[in-house]
C-alpha cells in the first residue's frame, strides 16, 4: 500500500531563498530512490515561517529503504549538510498518510 509523507517544516523566513533551493536539491533525490515528489510548497500568504513538501513511496518498507539509503549517498548527505550550513530549517515533522488517486 503506498504511503505519501508530509513534511512540515518551520523555517527562518529570511533564509527562504536557502529554503527552495534545499527543496530543489531533494525533488529528484527522492525520484532517485523510487519516490514521487508532489513538490515543497512555500510561504505566500499568511504564516511567512511554515513550509510543507509531500512525497509518495509505493509502501512504508520503500519509504524506510530510501531513508537508509539517503544516509549514506553522497547527494543526499550534501543537501543534509546544506540545510545545516544556511540554517534554513527550523525544525520539521513528519506524518504518514495513505494516499488516494483515481
Amino acid at each position: 500500500m503506498a504511503v505519501t509523507i508530509y513534511l512540515r517544516y518551520v523555517i527562518q523566513p529570511a533564509k527562504l531563498r536557502e529554503f527552495e533551493h534545499y527543496g530543489k536539491l531533494w525533488i529528484p533525490l527522492v525520484e532517485k530512490f523510487g519516490g514521487q515528489h508532489h513538490g515543497y510548497f512555500l510561504p505566500s500568504e499568511g504564516a511567512n515561517n511554515i513550509a510543507l513538501a509531500l512525497f509518495t513511496f509505493d509502501s512504508l518498507a520503500a519509504y524506510e529503504t530510501y531513508r537508509q539509503r539517503s544516509f549514506e549517498d553522497p547527494e543526499c548527505q550534501a543537501a543534509f549538510r546544506y540545510a545545516e550550513e544556511t540554517g534554513c530549517i527550523v525544525s520539521y515533522e513528519r506524518s504518514f498518510f495513505r494516499p488516494v488517486f483515481s
